[in-house]
């Protein structure tokens, strides 16, 4: 019986560890004439989801962060009146 027990056990620690949403690193990226108030809402939106803004930039409306994909949805869901582009970080290179 005690190794029907552990099983369960594990399985519920395991289930629970699934549940986490997965961080990830990604731009965000509004065009121009986007009102600051979006993307304050959406820089907020990310921190009270325990993410962190890694880099605000300044020649475009946009900004770098380190978030859940569920809070990416809402972002995104958020952003289709102002055409908000939300792409995965990464490093780009030539040939």
């Amino acid at each position: 019986m005690r190794p029907f027990a552990f099983l369960i056990a594990a399985l519920t620690l395991f289930s629970g560890v699934i549940a986490v949403d997965i961080q990830k690193s990604v731009i965000v990226t509004y065009p121009s004439d986007t009102p600051e108030a979006v993307l304050d809402q959406a820089k907020d939106a990310i921190r009270k989801a325990g993410g962190i803004i890694t880099h605000e930039y300044q020649l475009i409306k946009g900004f770098a962060a380190k978030t859940g994909e569920k809070v990416l949805e809402s972002v995104s869901a958020w952003g289709k009146d102002y055409n908000a582009l939300i792409e995965e970080d990464q490093v780009v290179s030539s040939l």
